[in-house]
């Protein structure tokens, strides 16, 4: 399995695929990257030929030899108990519990309303101008992040990632959030766990070559 090609689908602004990158770079892994621009071409993701791999028409997908995974938290998983150093995951089991806690306020209650899909609706169906889409993201960004902050308070305990002294999953949800977060203007002022280890996390390699502007189809 370990000399298996991967082919990652990803694109440099979605947050899903940020986190995935982020795990590849923290586990050293190659990967053979093909992008998928989710606005040019009406969406290149809704191609045939993509739809072929993930019938859901989303990213990332990730092409194992012949098996595909698709949706991150699968992936991330996956790459984790394929390629088990460093841990993503705690062995604690009451720690690991928390730690898939604090991914899913951001995969489940926060991601899905920031998504391209839904922030198109709102400018399609509802006639928002960038404005109106800005000021949803502030809402359902800055609610979700708020009650991060606050998981934090209660068991960080002044560690310098979320839930110890190395970087793993927690961290690796967070910045692609926190870089949403700053995209669309969300007030963060009032967050110093999340500011700190956001900061700390930067100035990991990992983190930093997994940065949408680092990417090789990024254009901003």
């Amino acid at each position: 399995m370990k000399d298996t090609k991967l082919i990652f689908h990803g694109y440099f602004r979605s947050s899903s695929s940020y986190r995935c990158r982020i795990a590849f770079n923290l586990k050293g892994l190659d990967y053979q990257f093909q992008p998928v621009h989710l606005v040019k071409d009406g969406g290149q993701q809704k191609t045939a030929a993509y739809r072929a791999l993930n019938p859901q028409g989303l990213v990332p997908t990730l092409e194992v030899g012949d098996d595909i995974l698709t949706q991150s938290p699968a992936i991330l998983e996956w790459l984790d108990e394929t390629y088990p150093e460093p841990r993503l995951l705690p062995t604690d089991v009451m720690v690991r519990a928390r730690v898939r806690a604090f991914t899913q306020v951001i995969a489940c209650e926060i991601h899905p309303l920031q998504n391209l899909r839904v922030l198109q609706y709102l400018k399609d169906v509802y006639q928002e101008d960038q404005d109106g889409v800005n000021r949803w993201c502030q809402r359902w960004i800055g609610d979700g992040l708020a009650a991060c902050e606050d998981l934090l308070v209660k068991y960080n305990n002044g560690a310098p990632f979320c839930f110890g002294d190395t970087p793993g999953m927690a961290d690796i949800y967070l910045m692609p959030q926190v870089f949403s977060a700053q995209r669309f203007n969300v007030d963060l002022t009032k967050m110093p766990n999340i500011n700190r280890i956001a900061t700390n996390c930067a100035d990991v390699e990992a983190f930093a070559k997994a940065h949408p502007k680092e990417q090789p189809d990024a254009d901003i």
